[in-house]
């Protein structure tokens, strides 16, 4: 799923290439992405892009009319920008926003589920929109109340992905994190010392600030279908850790997988995997 990184370097290149770009038309050819109906899509025609700044794992494309495109690409989706319109073969698209010059933003999606969606929203309305009203605190700036959004009986591993505590992290960029802060995933927030209180702030901003100066450098528009994540501990079970070259080991869920180091985090003990446990029943 794309997180703050990944959406963040969306956001800065797709808002340098288009601000005051006219919109010429919108329509969803994956109607079941588009979860509203007034104001209809032609309202954007004619506008100009105003801005587009991300909330989260949310884009948001502001028009000059008081109008904002909000979009979730989650789990497979992806926000481009193309010179070119869309041939009558695409099957990707969820939403395309035809602008100037012949070019096109397209809202495409590569996962089964078609999950990715879109409201298109008057400006006043997303002070109330509950997408964005349940939202915490944006992890970068690393919030200066931290210890207090952390402070409870559950694991690391879920507080940060609780996007109702902190915004923008996921599971690629948690397991990055806790494993530079040399944290187990199970470790209770409430049970943190001040040293790996500070740890953990300082892992979360080096994290998330080294993966946007990567993508600086690497990503161009339009903006890859996958991203050159640079991942060192998740999706590399198996291999050696980065750090001291111990093998990484994973705990498998139903939906998502845990990566994280027994030496560096887990005072060498391995994690039962769930899925052996379940057999084990």
């Amino acid at each position: 799923m794309p997180e703050l990184p990944e959406v963040e370097i969306t956001a800065r290149l797709l808002d340098r290439a288009l601000n005051g770009a006219r919109i010429e038309s919108a329509l969803a050819p994956g109607i079941n992405a588009l979860k509203t109906y007034d104001p209809p899509l032609s309202a954007l025609e004619g506008e100009r892009v105003q801005a587009i700044r991300r909330r989260g794992k949310h884009l948001l494309v502001e028009v000059s009319s008081d109008l904002v495109l909000l979009i979730h690409l989650m789990s497979a989706g992806r926000l481009q920008l193309f010179d070119k319109r869309a041939g009558p073969r695409d099957r990707t698209s969820r939403l395309l926003v035809r602008l100037d010059a012949g070019r096109e933003l397209r809202l495409r999606e590569f996962g089964s589920k078609q999950a990715a969606w879109v409201k298109l929203l008057r400006a006043e309305q997303l002070a109330v929109e509950p997408a964005l009203e349940k939202l915490g605190a944006e992890a970068l700036p690393v919030p200066a109340d931290l210890d207090e959004l952390l402070d409870e009986q559950r694991p690391l591993h879920a507080l940060l992905r609780d996007q109702r505590t902190i915004a923008g992290i996921g599971r690629s960029w948690v397991d990055e994190i806790l494993w530079s802060a040399m944290l187990s995933p199970f470790k209770r927030g409430s049970d943190l010392d001040e040293d790996e209180r500070e740890r953990l702030a300082r892992a979360i901003e080096q994290t998330l600030e080294g993966a946007l100066a990567h993508y600086e450098q690497v990503v161009r528009i339009p903006i890859p279908d996958k991203l050159p994540m640079p991942l060192r501990v998740h999706r590399h079970e198996g291999e050696p850790c980065p750090r001291c070259q111990t093998t990484l080991k994973s705990v498998h869920f139903e939906d998502y997988v845990i990566a994280y180091c027994p030496h560096c985090q887990t005072e060498g003990r391995v994690l039962k995997d769930r899925r052996l446990s379940r057999l084990l029943k």
